[in-house]
């Protein structure tokens, strides 16, 4: 094949290089592949076409998990037999007649190909055409043992973003601002939440091009070649100061910014539940939380979390709130949450007046305030809107060991990486462990959710 005559032409756009460390992938041919990735960037090349990377090639080679077939073999009365859950094999046929056996994929193999890639700088998050990290394609295949490399490869990468103060841009280099749309949760990236795609340079046919990266929540990543559509203006980040300065529009079922970003939507109502019973477990058996708590809520929103504080009839219940329209909505007369209900507090040594109180302004103005006073709460819960992981990592490691008792239990709403799986597992694992890092012990519960309407 070295014949001049069967190389690609120069103007094919195909790259001799880029192919051959797809084939050496796919094929889950280590001693063939390690000596092209000693070339810095050849571990992230991407094929035009498909957008397939190393990662993605190796990963799709193994193909699906089969579904464990029955044992039971029936007749089907025309001189055959059929092993139900395999292909239809005529008895006495020998084997190699008919349809070839899918040859089985030695994952071994294929583990030590990705973990070579990753060792080499291969990408976690590098996207293809179908929109698909190389974690995602690996959990739709059901090659489970290969995304939980992805993910725990997504965690070092994060993890040592964090050390280095985070994604810093890098010249030349484009950020493409992502919003969060409707349906969609309040949510945020290890790195940086609500910045948009990450670009890292690398080689494509031997030009330099910008990968596309699932990094953050919500991302809604356009690529040039699957549309014919003109490019698309880059959408409005989604940060605390402008989500602060924007009108609100309230309705039953939803809380919408200006930029129709929703703030609080009324599907939540089952996960604040699942959380108002976990934060507030009672010492012995029983089918409803405790009463008489101290609880602090950073984000009143639409008030569903806060309805169902005060329906346990809580010790103490305070309230911070930053946003100037939810803040005139709670102040209005027949808001359920005004004079009236800070008059309810009870009447008991840390009940009654303050005890019952909506704190204006920005929690990381408040809870200083709140330090200094001596406050102390059985139960914490955070669900701000427009801000990164580094401000709910700052609350977690400074604010909650000086406000929250000993005993006590805190919980934010978990929207961390949302919109992809492989995302999402990658932050809660940061996540743990910067907790596990403030003192935190750490147990995750899963909510099921029926339908994200409006």
């Amino acid at each position: 094949m070295d014949d001049p005559a069967f190389a690609p032409s120069p103007t094919s756009g195909i790259d001799i290089t880029t192919q051959t460390i797809l084939l050496h992938a796919s094929n889950h041919d280590l001693p063939a592949l390690k000596p092209l990735l000693r070339v810095p960037g050849n571990a992230s090349v991407q094929d035009p076409e498909t957008g397939f990377t190393p990662l993605h090639a190796a990963i799709a080679a193994c193909g699906a998990v089969k579904p464990s077939s029955s044992s039971t073999v029936a007749s089907t009365g025309n001189g055959e037999v059929k092993k139900e859950g395999d292909a239809v094999k005529k008895v006495g046929e020998v084997e190699g007649q008919g349809e070839e056996e899918e040859e089985e994929v030695d994952i071994e193999k294929a583990k030590k190909v990705v973990e070579e890639l990753f060792f080499s700088g291969a990408i976690w998050n590098d996207l293809d055409v179908n929109n698909e990290t190389p974690g995602c394609l690996a959990y739709r295949l059901g090659r489970m043992e290969l995304y939980e490399m992805c993910v725990n490869a997504g965690v070092r990468a994060e993890l040592l973003l964090g050390l280095m103060g985070g994604y810093e841009e890098l010249e030349g280099e484009d950020s493409d601002m992502d919003e969060v749309g409707d349906e969609e949760v309040e949510a945020g990236s290890a790195a940086a939440e609500g910045q948009g795609e990450m670009d890292a340079q690398g080689s494509l046919n031997g030009t330099t091009k910008q990968h596309d990266l699932a990094v953050g929540p919500a991302e809604e990543v356009v690529l040039s070649h699957q549309t014919q559509e003109p490019p698309q203006p880059p959408k409005k980040d989604v940060n605390s100061a402008d989500y602060l300065a924007s009108s609100l529009t309230f309705t039953t079922s939803k809380l919408l910014d200006s930029d129709n970003n929703g703030v609080m939507m009324a599907w939540e109502s089952d996960i604040m539940r699942r959380t108002v019973d976990l934060l507030l477990l009672p010492s012995a058996p029983a089918s409803t939380p405790k009463t008489g708590a101290r609880i602090l809520n950073i984000g009143f929103g639409m008030g569903i979390i806060d309805r169902m504080f005060r329906d346990t009839q809580p010790l103490k219940h305070h309230i911070i709130e930053a946003h100037p329209g939810v803040l005139q909505k709670l102040s209005e007369p027949d808001s359920d949450f005004g004079k009236s209900w800070e008059e309810s507090a009870p009447e008991t040594s840390e009940g009654g007046e303050g005890a019952y109180k909506i704190y204006p302004g920005k929690w990381q103005d408040i809870c200083p305030l709140l330090l200094r006073a001596g406050e102390v709460y059985d139960a914490i819960y955070f669900d701000t809107f427009g801000e990164d992981y580094a401000q709910l990592k700052l609350f977690f490691t400074e604010v909650i060991p000086g406000l929250l008792d000993s005993e006590g239990a805190f919980g934010f709403f978990n929207g961390l990486g949302a919109d992809r799986r492989v995302c999402y597992d990658v932050y809660c694992k940061v996540v743990e462990m910067d907790c596990l890092e403030a003192g935190l012990d750490v147990e995750w519960t899963d909510v099921d959710v029926d339908a994200l309407g409006g």
